[in-house]
């Protein structure tokens, strides 16, 4: 045997004394779980934890009910009351146009002027003409009162004086109509030509644009436009940012039969000094609707039954947690609240609003009604 063999059956040897030597602890199986103490306990703010046990403080809040205008959430345009392109009503060329685009215009102001042409004389010509028929129409009835003319002759004089008049307004009108202006006040959102420019009939000069008030206009589903009615307060917001309120000026009778909705109209009420809301701005409204009775509570408080059910969990007088499924009827983003609007609970709940996920219905607990900021 050689000195290999004798080292490797020495180091066996050695071994095998080692493994069968007795010790005074065992050690613990490598995959064994230490045993621990499972129970949850829910301290008060004036209990101490206990060192040697694991302890779950778990928070509750008081909530009552409280009355929540219910909202109708409705997306829609913004779009001015009036928007009008001003047409020509008689042909000529453009000698004048004395707004620019942007400006703000008043009712009658000058929009665009047209070159007058011969029509101040066809005025006159046919001024005179009235005059002519006046004269020979009065001395008719002069005649007619010494029995020297008789009635039809007066009625030819007279219809001979009111052609006349008639052409006198033609004429009159016509000149007139050389200047366009402004059919109400608001703003020339366009203007379409320039001076050189000729223009028939019907075609059009600028467009004015009626921004006082400005509207915001939606579709409301079948099941929801009988919880609005004419005149409901409606607050929102535009995709730009800017806030929004109004009230609700019309609601439409039939329903749009592609949709399956109904028109609403919203006129906006902007404060004093507000942003200029511009038409096209795509809006997102809430239409007050009824008035219910409701808890808010913070969104971080709601869980999931074993169904997959919305709720809450409270404690009741006995200390013992409870199961409450709810409905979300609103959400409260604003006045220093923010959290649901809730349906489901008693009048006066002692909601869990930290721990929740941790207990369940039929523990017992002890509450802590301390909150955080």
């Amino acid at each position: 045997m050689n000195v290999r063999h004798l080292v490797a059956l020495s180091l066996f040897g050695l071994m095998v004394v080692w493994m069968v030597l007795p010790r005074e602890h065992t050690a613990p199986a490598p995959y064994s779980a230490p045993q621990r103490d499972n129970t949850v306990y829910a301290l008060s703010a004036d209990d101490e934890q206990p060192e040697d046990s694991d302890t779950i403080a778990v928070r509750v809040e008081r909530i009552s009910r409280e009355n929540f205008q219910q909202r109708v959430s409705v997306r829609g345009r913004t779009r001015a009351e009036r928007y009008v392109p001003v047409r020509a009503e008689v042909s000529g060329q453009i000698t004048e146009t004395p707004v620019d685009r942007g400006e703000r215009v008043q009712q009658g102001d000058l929009l665009c002027r047209l070159e007058i042409n011969a029509r101040d004389t066809d005025l006159q010509e046919a001024i005179s003409r009235e005059e002519q028929a006046r004269m020979e129409y009065e001395a008719e009835l002069d005649l007619q009162e010494r029995g020297l003319q008789g009635r039809v002759a007066i009625a030819q004089r007279k219809a001979t004086l009111d052609a006349a008049t008639a052409a006198v307004a033609r004429a009159r009108l016509a000149l007139e109509r050389t200047e366009i202006r402004a059919p109400f006040s608001g703003i020339m959102e366009s203007r379409e030509v320039e001076v050189g420019d000729y223009l028939d009939p019907g075609a059009e000069c600028a467009t004015v644009m009626d921004d006082d008030p400005m509207l915001v206009d939606g579709m409301v589903p079948e099941h929801q436009i009988g919880q609005i009615s004419d005149g409901a307060d409606v607050q929102g917001r535009l995709i730009t940012g800017e806030s929004i309120r109004g009230r609700v000026t019309y609601l439409s009778r039939a329903a749009d039969p592609v949709a399956r909705s109904y028109r609403i109209e919203v006129e906006l009420k902007p404060e004093p000094g507000e942003a200029i809301i511009r038409q096209g701005v795509t809006a997102e409204i809430f239409v007050a609707s009824t008035e219910i009775m409701a808890h808010l509570v913070p969104s971080s408080a709601l869980t999931l039954n074993d169904d997959g059910n919305p709720g809450l969990k409270t404690v009741n007088r006995d200390s013992v947690v409870e199961f409450h499924p709810v409905s979300i009827v609103g959400e409260e983003t604003g006045m220093g609240r923010t959290g649901f609007w809730v349906t489901g609970l008693p009048e006066t709940a002692t909601v869990v609003t930290l721990g929740q996920e941790l207990v369940f219905p039929g523990q017992t607990v002890r509450t802590d009604f301390s909150t955080t900021n």
